[in-house]
């Protein structure tokens, strides 16, 4: 497997538009890696896009990739799904419709597809889709696994219900990658000691560079938000070999050059973590 960072930034992109903040201006200025388009991975090997942002059909022509047979979401948030009309244009083709030569399979874990029957006329949208020839819609039960070029597929629902991350296992390879919502999360015994571990990186607190309080703890709690720490916490339970911070909030205000320093930190603390960046591919 080989799994490429689309986009690591979270639900406000860096830049944001109209920010003065020093991480969004130097972001304007200096572009990848330093700006962040929406949250999404593309696993090679099984050829499975994890969620569309809205720069999904930029992300995939900046990676040059022509065609995602394969498809997944986690949650039904907008900086999730809200580019899911790149189904149609990968496969769609109006001069022929429907086109039968190029159709994605995508993938909805059940609480996923019943939350997007609610919010932000999703599950409309890929009917659609699927009206239109541009994709095959399947729905999972709970605990139901599914296998792609022979790395099998898992959904493993997290505390916040309507959210899931994925096991990925190829032979004796085995990576986690959950997109977002780590609130309230207590890693299951069978996650112990994967190869690779993907997170979002959760709100700081504390302002890095200054120790001021940003966000108290009960603020957190109210809006159901993990912290930078309850992540920290989460990667020591884990005991992953390699671990992988990606949805990255304009809001901390932390650049790239920022980040690479924390990252050092937390290896010499002994946490093997490295921060991910737009286009940053990694081989499992």
């Amino acid at each position: 497997m080989r799994i490429e960072f689309l986009g690591t930034g979270g639900a406000i992109p860096i830049p944001r538009p109209g920010s003065q903040q020093r991480v969004s201006m130097e972001a304007r200025k200096k572009g990848v890696p330093y700006s962040r388009t929406g949250p999404s991975v593309f696993v090679h090997g099984p050829n499975l896009l994890i969620d569309t942002p809205e720069e999904s059909h930029i992300q995939l022509n900046r990676a040059n990739i022509s065609f995602v047979e394969n498809g997944v979401y986690s949650h039904w948030h907008p900086d999730h799904v809200m580019g899911r009309r790149v189904w149609e244009m990968l496969n769609g083709d109006f001069r022929e419709h429907p086109t039968k030569e190029r159709v994605s399979d995508v993938y909805f874990p059940k609480q996923v597809a019943e939350d997007m029957k609610k919010m932000l006329g999703s599950w409309d949208h890929f009917t659609f889709l699927q009206s239109f020839g541009t994709i095959r819609m399947h729905v999972l039960e709970d605990e139901e696994s599914f296998t792609l070029h022979d790395v099998v597929v898992t959904p493993i629902q997290l505390h916040e219900k309507y959210v899931y991350g994925f096991l990925l296992e190829e032979e004796s390879k085995r990576v986690f990658i959950a997109p977002d919502e780590l609130y309230g999360w207590e890693p299951p015994a069978n996650l112990n000691g994967v190869d690779i571990v993907i997170l979002p990186m959760g709100i700081h607190e504390e302002d890095k560079n200054t120790g001021e309080q940003r966000f108290s703890r009960e603020f957190l709690e109210h809006v159901r938000e993990a912290s930078f720490q309850d992540t920290l916490n989460i990667i020591k339970k884990l005991q992953a070999k390699k671990v992988i911070l990606t949805h990255i909030e304009e809001i901390d205000n932390l650049g790239y050059d920022d980040l690479k320093e924390l990252e050092g930190e937390l290896q010499d603390a002994g946490l093997p973590v490295t921060f991910a960046y737009d286009t940053m591919i990694i081989d499992v």
